[in-house]
């Protein structure tokens, strides 16, 4: 099994960064700057995947805050269910 984490761009900065704490200035800068570096990360994807199973409601996954994921998880919810084969 590939272990993505060994390749995540965050392995290298302070963990507290993509934890913020309230809602002031220096949280919404901090966000922004844990944003920046998850942009720039080449397994963002599956970095969101763990954070969308299993419903993270704190700091940024995969370059979304907890509010966005939760956006993207009620989506999901909404989608029809496909049936592969089905007629």
């Amino acid at each position: 099994m590939d272990d993505w984490t060994s390749r995540a761009r965050c392995r290298f900065e302070d963990p507290d960064l993509f934890f913020p704490t309230g809602t002031s200035e220096s949280a919404r800068t901090q966000l922004e700057e844990a944003r920046r570096i998850c942009q720039q990360c080449a397994v963002r994807r599956p970095c969101l995947d763990l954070a969308l199973a299993t419903e993270s409601q704190d700091g940024m996954w995969g370059g979304t805050t907890p509010n966005e994921r939760r956006r993207l998880r009620r989506g999901m919810r909404r989608q029809p269910v496909v049936l592969v084969g089905s007629r």
